[in-house]
């Protein structure tokens, strides 16, 4: 099957990462009085389930050697645990509102489907599809085997355990997960979803491909929450998974409807393909839902859309950084000077290129550490900052430097040895610098524009502003917030260029221009 490009760019549609429940006043003052009584009881049933069968999910594997847990669990421990730790489930989700749920479609059997990909991902409260599947086997982070009752369920599920930091565990889990749908009917059906997070439904973000791997047929099922009032959805930013529940067992009741598609059978390309495979299904469950299909993934913690090989963030860290700025009484001319502090301390010879919050602050010359704190926050996990990342991701949006002129010092930071190319890794660290956000596969960029196993700064200019895709990451992204008519520049006569709105070129070989801002 012949890949469609029908995915959307980053700016086509709205977050699907962001989900605020918004209340009118009467429904506020609705949900305060009927939560008062009904959250507390919902929630105290709901542990009460919760407690009855942490001890029987245990029991199931209980005394079984490591080998024997290795295969499905069979015979007495399976007929007798199984359909008591199912009914016990409903019950939860039914103390909890969920007091019906509508199927719509056939669930395929195990030899039809040996895999369920469920979309969309909206939050914890979508683990009810467990259910109507019959407890299907999942996978989950390796971190919630610890966690009291859902580490016993998930041990009694026999789920597939992942670290996502660690890439052993990742090879490990993609081999349980191919042994298992390829047993042929061996291991129960497996359940996944393939977005891998949540998000507010407005979507399909891009389906990663663990669960088309193995090219077996696999059932789309979709979940939909026909109700007045969306309460369920987790996500990224917006409604905390506190407010999530709040506000769903305040409802007198909250309708859920599974519809099972009709299996996929993937043709041999896509056997060959899973990331063409995962594609098309996602491409025929957006189509069923209404709804678009995208490139947005969330990639190390952070929303990116993906555009080639690149990683694109959502909420772009220059752009809130220059809010920021702005906010903290930051003209124009004090960014401009800001950055100009900023690009001498990353020249300055040093190969520390890191500040603290407090560093920042006095570099840019913020009147609040807080403002840098929380700008040191948008680049990095820890406290600390790369001032080129500062420098070259605001100063591209700024409008004070010219692509070209930033593409030349971004290349110099990077090319430390002065060999007049850029490595594999080093062009990776260069494009996270310009787009604030880690770039982790940038083998496909490096080999378009590298030639006889260099990459020249010339090279790199051709491709990102030459290139059908990665010209899109310069003139869609890499773009100044204040659209207007292109710099154009002509050479003066000791060789310094200067641009028709009169930017002069610093001492540091960057274009700073006189443009003022809002």
């Amino acid at each position: 099957m012949e890949k469609l490009d029908c995915h959307s760019t980053p700016r086509d549609y709205a977050n699907p990462f962001v989900h605020e429940v918004k209340l009118t006043t009467a429904q506020r003052i609705r949900g305060i009085i009927l939560g008062s009584i009904l959250f507390p009881l919902r929630v105290t049933m709901a542990a009460i389930f919760f407690l009855i069968m942490w001890p029987l999910a245990r029991l199931r594997l209980a005394g079984l050697s490591e080998e024997e847990r290795s295969r499905p669990v069979t015979g007495w421990r399976r007929w007798l645990f199984h359909p008591i730790i199912l009914v016990l489930s409903r019950a939860v989700f039914f103390s909890l509102g969920f007091l019906w749920v509508k199927i719509k479609g056939r669930r395929a059997d195990l030899k039809e489907a040996p895999v369920l990909a469920v979309a969309p991902h909206s939050g914890f409260l979508d683990m009810l599809v467990l259910c109507p599947t019959q407890l299907a086997t999942v996978v989950s982070r390796s971190e919630n085997s610890s966690l009291p009752v859902i580490g016993a369920l998930l041990e009694f599920n026999q789920s597939v355990l992942v670290s996502r930091k660690d890439p052993e565990s990742r090879k490990k889990a993609v081999a349980q997960i191919t042994e298992r749908v390829t047993s042929n009917g061996y291991w129960p059906q497996m359940l996944m979803f393939p977005e891998g997070t949540t998000t507010n439904g407005s979507a399909l973000i891009k389906f990663k491909p663990g669960a088309f791997l193995a090219g077996v047929p696999i059932q789309p099922v979709l979940l939909h929450y026909p109700n007045k009032l969306d309460t369920v959805r987790w996500t990224y930013k917006g409604t905390t998974w506190v407010e999530a529940l709040w506000h769903t067992t305040s409802q007198l009741y909250t309708n859920m409807t599974v519809e099972f598609l009709p299996v996929y059978n993937p043709t041999e390309e896509e056997k060959q393909d899973p990331n063409l495979y995962a594609d098309n299904v996602q491409k025929l469950m957006a189509k069923a839902l209404g709804v678009p299909a995208t490139d947005y993934v969330m990639e190390g913690g952070v929303p990116v859309s993906k555009l080639g090989s690149l990683s694109l963030p959502m909420e772009s860290p220059a752009r809130e950084t220059l809010s920021l700025l702005r906010k903290d009484g930051l003209g124009a001319s004090e960014v401009e000077a800001a950055l100009g502090r900023v690009i001498d301390r990353c020249q300055s010879g040093g190969e520390d290129f890191k500040a603290t919050a407090d560093e920042l602050a006095a570099l840019i010359g913020l009147t609040e550490t807080g403002t840098a704190v929380t700008i040191c926050g948008l680049y990095s996990k820890d406290k600390t900052v790369d001032l080129r990342q500062i420098y070259l991701s605001v100063a591209a949006l700024s409008g004070f430097v010219s692509f070209k002129s930033l593409l030349h010092t971004a290349f110099t930071l990077f090319d430390r040895e002065g060999r007049g190319s850029l490595g594999a890794v080093e062009l990776s660290d260069l494009m996270g610098a310009l787009l604030g956000v880690p770039q982790h596969h940038t083998a496909e960029l490096y080999a378009e524009a590298s030639s006889e196993g260099q990459l020249t700064e010339q090279d790199l200019l051709r491709v990102l502003t030459a290139h059908p895709t990665y010209q899109r990451v310069v003139n869609e992204y890499l773009q100044p917030e204040e659209t207007g008519p292109q710099l154009s520049y002509t050479p003066l006569a000791d060789g310094k260029p200067v641009n028709n709105n009169g930017s002069m070129q610093n001492g540091n070989g960057s274009l700073l221009s006189d443009k003022k801002h809002d």
